[in-house]
């Protein structure tokens, strides 16, 4: 049996060595998916920012992974699977919805609880004012594209009648 001799000093730096590439190379996410590229924007309908709602991004891509965010303001982040961390590169179609539901009836019935998704729960939601145009909220209607680029990704979308 043949013995190979390594001096200490240079074993102790090839390990150091071999788990500063691990650490640099391997340590992504959990989630399994792969890089992400941050994306964010604003939302305004006729000049005004849409103070409230959500925005989806469905991938053209039947294999695609969707993603979406919550509009605040007038301004968005998209999450693909942990909180902000954008969209994998390629072509989306874009989703935008906003709506105004009147809650006090069912704050009345809630009595400081959570809303039940009941009777009551449907019909506010049914009469919901929408906020922008109801045909950006259909991946069918919508006219939204955007591609997203391994880089960092800002897309505004004015909103029209």
């Amino acid at each position: 049996m043949t013995v190979l001799k390594i001096p200490f000093s240079k074993a102790v730096a090839t390990l150091i060595g071999g788990l500063v590439l691990l650490i640099v190379s391997g340590c992504g996410d959990s989630t399994g998916l792969e890089k992400r590229y941050p994306v964010s924007g604003t939302v305004t309908y006729n000049g005004k920012s849409v103070e409230k709602g959500t925005i989806n991004f469905i991938p053209v891509k039947p294999d695609g992974r969707a993603a979406g965010g919550n509009i605040q303001n007038g301004s968005y982040t998209i999450t693909t699977a942990s909180e902000g961390d954008g969209a994998l590169p390629g072509q989306y179609n874009v989703t935008v919805a906003s709506a105004e539901i009147d809650t006090t009836e069912l704050k009345a019935i809630a009595k400081g609880g959570q809303f039940h998704h009941d009777e009551s729960f449907a019909k506010a939601t049914k009469q919901a004012k929408s906020l922008v145009p109801v045909k950006y909220s259909s991946l069918t209607t919508s006219d939204l594209k955007v591609e997203v680029k391994p880089e960092t990704n800002k897309f505004n979308f004015d909103l029209k009648d």
